[in-house]
């Protein structure tokens, strides 16, 4: 049973894959929490999307919001000052979704991504901005989408994931796991021009819009 299950999600897999795809490119934003501060995530992503049933793709994120810790410093005269050490990191990504429910409303999908990039912390002490070592970050985020398709262009979203880094010290994971909310405005731009432009060249050869 285990073996029929795999070969038929190979199978659907394969199909996806050698359908036509089309242009999977977003500006996204994600909140999550970094030392019991909410925070935001700023991404861009840049894939492809077969049948409207499997994304793939690459995109970067960065760290968007202030989070830093007060650290004490003295200055050349002895004199103790306190500064604002913020937290910074940047990764590229790797990420899959997969649709598994669909109705002419609702999708259900699994958004799995994978990181790699680098964390630091940094402060100005009005003269420099001292960088401390930048170090190796990775890390899994599995999670789940609910779309609501409201009409033929347009719709909401939302991603819940979570997020575990998966190097191994306490700096990192004290600051990154966490759980991730990913509220969307979702614009189909294709299935727009579809329904303004029903007789062009462009919708007589990739439409008409459709749900």
């Amino acid at each position: 049973m285990t073996f029929c299950l795999k070969g038929q999600f190979l199978d659907t897999f394969k199909v996806f894959l050698r359908s036509k795809p089309n242009i999977d490119a977003r500006l996204e934003s994600r909140y999550s929490f970094i030392n019991n501060n909410a925070v935001e995530v700023t991404g861009v992503r840049l894939g492809l999307s077969f049948k409207r049933k499997l994304r793939v793709g690459l995109g970067y994120s960065w760290l968007k919001s202030d989070i830093y810790e007060t650290i004490f410093v003295p200055d050349d005269l002895g004199n103790i000052q306190s500064f604002h050490n913020n937290f910074k990191f940047g990764y590229v990504c790797l990420y899959a979704d997969f649709v598994f429910h669909k109705t002419k409303r609702w999708q259900l999908s699994t958004p799995i991504q994978v990181g790699l990039g680098k964390y630091w912390t940094q402060y100005n002490n009005g003269f420099e901005t001292i960088k401390s070592k930048k170090r190796l970050l990775l890390f899994y985020e599995p999670g789940i989408t609910i779309q609501y398709k409201m009409t033929r262009w347009c719709g909401l979203g939302l991603d819940v994931c979570v997020r575990l880094a998966l190097r191994n010290t306490t700096y990192v994971t004290n600051r990154l796991n966490s759980f991730v909310l990913a509220p969307k405005i979702l614009i189909w731009f294709n299935q727009l021009f579809f329904m303004v432009a029903p007789k062009s060249k462009i919708t007589e050869k990739y439409g008409p819009s459709y749900w």
